[in-house]
């Protein structure tokens, strides 16, 4: 809801450089790609979910074709093995409709990283020139950043040590090129620069809230337990590997070998870059404060390729019965996701509650809907507010901290902004309180319009100063 209700509000307002969830509260903890790709789809198909999920989808089909192109050169023999690999594994399929950033961030990761294993491992038969392909990978890491900033360079902790390993520091200059910089700053960076210059308090916000504390500290709630690492990306790897937990069990004991990775380390070569890529990552992210599953969907690109090339003897199309066990494998990935989306609608389905509403309150009587919530802590506001109401209800949702202080001079303004606005209260704020603050309003008048959810519901009018009923 978050991303599409900031896509939304970029459609309606038409500023497209600065993402908000509300016409009042601009919202950066994320650089607009996403918002832009979503913006995009619902220009084109209109306010849907299809249209807010369709970027997505895409970007997983594009990966696959990523994950072929890489494959054309580690897996020459079976170039489409990698690709299927990822394609068929659970957590990459499940997660290929989700709105948010993920899905494209391992496209434009997807990118990079071709870009790198072609002009680090290719042929002129099998990849671009190695100019090409290096521009091509920095063009993908800037896209990355541009998706979720520093986490979209991830891979590049497992480029770096690999390229010093196999050929010295000298050998980074391999990857570095003036062009490839250029492409990296004008995709990534310069939105970053332009909201910087028209908002400097961002350069302190970006470096503290969204880097120290994210790494640091557990300030988000996201799982920074000492296990939280195990409780967020266990389930991932051990349902989402699925059905290739054979292959991967046997790839484990295989790494697990300390002459086998001596082998590798002595003698570099790409079996041992698919390993840093893949582990270095997943070490910060274990060690990051800030762990949520859909984290390490990225990393199921190295994984792939490691599956395929321990699978490239064994995976044979030309079987029958490896085609119907593919078709079979198929079939139960879209029941497993058709139940879920058919019988699995979760508490928060925002939809469900759209429609409930409005079976409770006319809605041609409010114009904005404004979600006040017992706290005083921004970050509540921003995840517990269900801005993807937006899309179903058409109207532009607000978040307020009650106890914040300038709470209640919000309200009012809220009141004043729009002709009518719908009041969605927490259980905890008491209706006198409530009541007396728009009380203190300049001319309202009001009507508590029942109970929706877990919320108390006050529908709010602003009074024209001259209008009769505020005369009187």
């Amino acid at each position: 809801g978050r991303y599409t209700g900031n896509a939304l509000q970029m459609v309606d307002s038409g500023d497209y450089l600065v993402p908000a969830y509300s016409p009042d509260r601009v919202n950066f903890t994320k650089p607009p790609m996403t918002y832009w790709a979503i913006s995009a789809s619902v220009k084109v198909f209109g306010r849907t979910t299809w249209a807010a999920r369709i970027p997505n989808a895409l970007a997983y089909l594009l990966t696959g074709l990523l994950v072929f192109a890489m494959g054309r050169v580690l897996v020459p023999e079976k170039p489409w093995l990698p690709a299927l690999v990822y394609a068929c594994a659970l957590a990459p399929f499940m997660a290929a409709n989700v709105v948010s950033t993920d899905t494209l961030l391992t496209l434009f990761e997807a990118l990079a990283m071709y870009g790198f294993i072609a002009a680090t491992f290719g042929t002129a038969s099998s990849s671009p020139s190695r100019r090409a392909s290096v521009n091509l990978m920095w063009l993908g890491f800037g896209l990355a950043f541009l998706t979720k900033g520093p986490p979209g360079l991830m891979p590049l902790l497992g480029v770096v040590p690999f390229m010093i390993r196999r050929d010295g520091w000298r050998g980074m200059r391999a990857c570095l090129s003036w062009s490839g910089f250029a492409l990296f700053l004008i995709s990534g960076f310069l939105w970053y620069a332009v909201v910087m210059i028209r908002h400097p308090w961002l350069v302190h916000y970006y470096l503290h809230n969204e880097i120290y504390e994210r790494i640091f500290t557990g300030v988000q709630n996201r799982n920074p337990q000492w296990y939280g690492w195990l409780r967020a990306y266990g389930p991932v790897f051990l349902v989402g590997t699925l059905p290739w937990w054979g292959s991967l069990l046997r790839g484990v004991r295989r790494v697990a070998s300390v002459e086998r990775l001596r082998s590798w380390w002595n003698h570099p070569s790409a079996p041992l870059f698919l390993l840093l890529w893949f582990s270095v990552p997943l070490v910060v992210f274990c060690v990051a404060k800030s762990r949520l599953p859909v984290y390490v969907l990225p990393l199921f690109l190295p994984l792939s390729l490691m599956l395929a090339i321990m699978l490239r003897t064994r995976i044979n199309l030309a079987s029958l019965g490896q085609r119907v066990a593919l078709v079979a494998w198929i079939v139960v990935m879209l029941g497993i996701k058709g139940g879920i989306s058919y019988f699995g609608h979760p508490l928060s389905d925002e939809r469900a509650h759209s429609n409930a509403l409005n079976s409770l309150v006319d809605s041609s009587s409010y114009h904005a809907i404004v979600f006040v919530q017992d706290t005083d802590y921004g970050v509540a506001i921003e995840e517990h507010t269900p801005w993807g109401m937006r899309l179903y209800t058409g109207k532009t949702i607000y978040g307020v901290a009650w106890r914040k202080t300038g709470a209640k001079a919000k309200v009012c303004r809220l009141l004043q902004d729009h002709e009518g606005v719908l009041f969605a209260l927490d259980e905890n704020i008491r209706m006198q309180t409530f009541d007396q603050a728009l009380a203190s309003c300049h001319g309202n008048r009001h009507m508590q319009s029942g109970h929706w959810w877990d919320r108390k519901l006050v529908l709010a009018h602003a009074i024209p100063v001259h209008s009769p009923d505020h005369a009187q």
